[in-house]
């Protein structure tokens, strides 16, 4: 199954810069992301127009590229105002759509959203990119006493109140699942597993990491343990492949360890839209070990840049240590690595330079998770001969990392394992009842 949309809709860009020269690479990947057919381009370098966003003679001319290349959507590299829509619509063509940039990265991820976490996360931001332009809509109209002002359309008192109601609505259903959520993890938690959660900017190579760490996984194994695990998780050269979070247990020697990839940051999202998907990263602010994932091949001031908004987020309320890793050093050589190694270091004193594509690396990696992740206990048991002992037996087996066992009047078991397993291994010690006794 693919979440590649079917639409084929011709789109022209465009983008507005206060200074320097428009860079559209990044709004090209997302309306490809979309299902866009881009066919030409239109940039500007100036302060906003108030009216327009961009100058009107420049209004003009992307009008008459819409014209001439028969597009039938204007994507916009910028947030413009509900009056600066209204104004730019009528300089465009007729049936001429106008989006910016926020609203194709909601089209992304409505195409993305298959759960129902997703969906209403999805649904909570396109509230919350509504929410002022109703309450403009509904300040306009009582200034002026036209409920039509300036081609907005129809003031409707309620829609306010309507669109806070739909937002509490879904703010508590999100939590709701959140809660069922945390208990999953917890229940994994006390199954022995070690979480660790994969973060970083979209296309950093994320997903490709997850398949690396868990390529030699027997899936039907893992879902026996673990029905809610994902099988598979994409990884394509396309912004927004992962929007939820799939989870796979990794390829370990001597722990077991559950990773998580989570939706991948993007540049220059709004307040009001990251807050909307704040429930996706709690897979990160609650995990043993934090994975830190950047495109090593970009700009360094790029890396740079991307690192501290990461951290921004991440410290927030994340308590779990967090290793960086240099992903795609495939695509550098041994000289940029080194470069970019030391002028990173104040940002990530240790990373762990991988290529996710090629397995370069990924042992070394392996390592420092299994080193960062909590320390294991180590116990040692001594238990009654009965059939109750040889199912805790078993249970240790599957749990934890068994030493020795000796068989003899009693059984002596010694093992390594999460504290939460020791504890646990300790409490069914201690219910045990000798044959003779019972």
């Amino acid at each position: 199954m693919t979440d590649e949309p079917v639409r084929t809709e011709q789109a022209v860009v465009a983008k507005r810069v206060d200074s320097g020269t428009a860079d559209t690479a990044e709004i090209r990947e997302l309306a490809r992301a979309a299902g866009y057919d881009v066919v030409g381009e239109l940039t500007q370098t100036r302060t906003e127009d108030p009216a327009m966003h961009v100058g009107e003679g420049k209004a003009e001319s992307l009008a008459a590229l819409v014209a001439r290349e028969d597009a039938a959507v204007v994507i916009f590299d910028n947030q413009l105002g509900p009056y600066q829509t209204y104004n730019l619509g009528n300089v465009l063509p007729d049936g001429v759509r106008l989006i910016d940039r926020f609203r194709l990265i909601l089209e992304i991820f409505g195409q993305r959203a298959h759960t129902r976490k997703a969906q209403l996360q999805v649904e909570l931001a396109e509230l919350r990119y509504e929410l002022p332009r109703a309450e403009a809509k509904a300040s306009l109209a009582r200034r002026d006493e036209r409920p039509g002002f300036m081609g907005l359309g129809e003031y409707d008192e309620s829609r306010e109140r309507d669109i806070k109601a739909q937002i509490a609505r879904i703010r508590d259903e999100l939590e709701d699942i959140e809660q069922t959520e945390q208990h999953r993890r917890e229940q994994r938690r006390e199954s022995g597993f070690d979480l660790v959660a994969l973060a970083g900017y979209t296309n950093a190579g994320k997903s490709t990491l997850l398949r690396r760490l868990a390529e030699d996984l027997d899936v039907d194994e893992n879902e026996r343990l673990h029905p809610d695990l994902d099988s598979t998780a994409e990884s394509e050269d396309r912004l927004f492949t992962t929007l939820g979070t799939t989870t796979r247990r990794a390829d370990m020697d001597e722990r077991d360890v559950l990773v998580t990839d989570t939706v991948g940051f993007i540049t220059d999202l709004p307040h009001w839209l990251v807050e909307s998907f704040k429930s996706t990263l709690d897979a990160v602010y609650r995990a043993d070990l934090v994975l830190l994932v950047v495109d090593v091949s970009e700009p360094i001031d790029d890396i740079h840049e991307k690192l501290v908004t990461c951290h921004d987020t991440l410290y927030e309320r994340n308590e779990a240590p967090i290793v960086t890793v240099l992903n795609k050093i495939d695509k550098v050589d041994d000289e940029e690595l080194s470069r970019k190694r030391e002028s990173l270091s104040a940002l990530a004193p240790n990373p762990v330079a991988v290529s996710a594509r090629s397995g370069a690396g990924i042992d070394d990696l392996r390592t420092r998770i299994d080193g960062e992740l909590p320390d294991f206990q180590h116990e040692r048991l001594v238990l009654p001969m009965t059939d109750d002992t040889m199912s805790l037996v078993s249970w240790i087996h599957d749990n934890a990392n068994v030493e020795t066992v000796d068989y003899g009047d009693e059984v002596v078991i010694e093992f390594e394992a999460r504290p939460s397993v020791v504890e646990q291994s300790r409490a069914k010690a201690g219910e045990l009842v000798p044959a003779e006794s019972a």
